[in-house]
């Protein structure tokens, strides 16, 4: 049984076969996709769809960095997340997700994004859940801002981690963290299979980010949770290990992080 740790189907990327995805995920053995959030220009589709397949969607809750970008309400978005964490849905959220910080559109949002950043993480503390945390183009700055919560009992995933053995080890060193291994592993000369090969089976999770970031041998489609499959034998060839094992081990890592519903 797999687990795709971060999938983006509520999008409209998939508004003309979402059902016909869903199938194909469970007929690929994705027992269960947990859903990030963006912001509130897509709460509403995402708490939807997570409520008409409990069976195998969980929700997460939070505010992208780069919907801070450029939008003066940002501090509203952060409202919205704040009530709707205060009052979850039925089965509440697994994670505040995802949250973080990207430069590589803009750096002129940095004190923002960090800002709102910081506030998500102490509502994760507050709540006693794991974050679900992006980065790009923002690696040294991440592990500065989460080495500053060591002790503090933060936990989370790295989702879409593509920087260097140092900057994983640097990580792990601050707590109860995973890092979520998607497509990107599969390109060819890509770095980051080097990176994989050194870090730890019990510190990793599967990953789409679906639309984005399709695996060999799909790259050039739209990505869907299906094709986490692809994801997981690459890690299982660079491991030396079977594809069951990694699939075992990478669910039970999310269950162990997001909760028992994480790993249906």
């Amino acid at each position: 049984m797999l687990t795709d740790t971060h999938a983006h189907i509520y999008e409209p990327e998939f508004d003309g076969d979402r059902e016909a995805v869903i199938l194909r995920a469970r007929e690929a053995g994705v027992g269960r996709m947990l859903l990030p959030a963006i912001d509130s220009g897509s709460h509403e589709r995402l708490l939807a769809l997570c409520a008409a397949h409990p069976e195998c969607c969980t929700p997460m809750m939070g505010l992208h960095p780069t919907s801070v970008n450029d939008n003066p309400r940002w501090r509203e978005e952060l409202d919205a997340v704040r009530r709707l964490l205060d009052c979850p849905p039925a089965g509440g959220f697994c994670a505040v997700g995802e949250i973080g910080l990207d430069f590589y559109w803009s750096g002129g949002f940095r004190a923002e994004q960090t800002e709102a950043f910081r506030c998500q993480i102490e509502w994760a503390l507050e709540a006693d859940l794991p974050i679900a945390v992006h980065t790009r183009a923002a690696w040294p700055e991440m592990v500065r801002i989460v080495e500053s919560y060591r002790g503090r009992g933060l936990r989370g995933v790295f989702h879409a981690f593509s920087d260097t053995l140092e900057s994983y080890r640097r990580l792990k060193a601050c707590g109860d963290f995973l890092f979520g291994i998607g497509g990107v592993v599969t390109f060819k000369k890509s770095p980051l299979a080097d990176t994989v090969r050194e870090m730890e089976l019990r510190d990793l999770v599967l990953e789409t980010d679906c639309p984005y970031l399709t695996p060999v041998p799909h790259r050039g489609e739209r990505n869907e949770p299906a094709y986490v499959r692809f994801v997981g034998a690459k890690v299982a060839e660079l491991k030396g290990v079977p594809f069951e094992e990694v699939a075992a081990a990478t669910t039970e890592n999310a269950r162990r992080m997001f909760g028992p519903g994480a790993e249906r």
